[in-house]
């Protein structure tokens, strides 16, 4: 898994059959500048901190065929800070 911090929607008007509903985001990868995009189907937003699976992992996690996603949002990750607020 990699931990990222999304940076950007990435608007898409058109796709081909077999991506299933979500949205494209640009992540930068922490501790890097290496940015990459990743499907979401959480909905997350820019600046918040996520978990990213790669790879069959990431495709495997839809049901049916799986769909040309190669980089997954799979958990937000919560602000420590938040945490000990509640």
């Amino acid at each position: 898994m990699i931990a990222a911090t999304v940076t950007g929607n990435v608007w898409s008007t058109r796709r081909i059959d077999g991506i299933p509903a979500g949205a494209f985001l640009e992540v930068e990868v922490d501790g890097s500048s290496s940015r990459m995009i990743a499907f979401d189907v959480l909905g997350s937003g820019v600046g918040e901190r996520v978990l990213i699976a790669q790879g069959s992992v990431a495709a495997n996690w839809f049901t049916g065929t799986p769909p040309p996603v190669d980089a997954l949002i799979i958990g937000s990750i919560d602000d420590p800070s938040s945490a000990e607020a509640r």
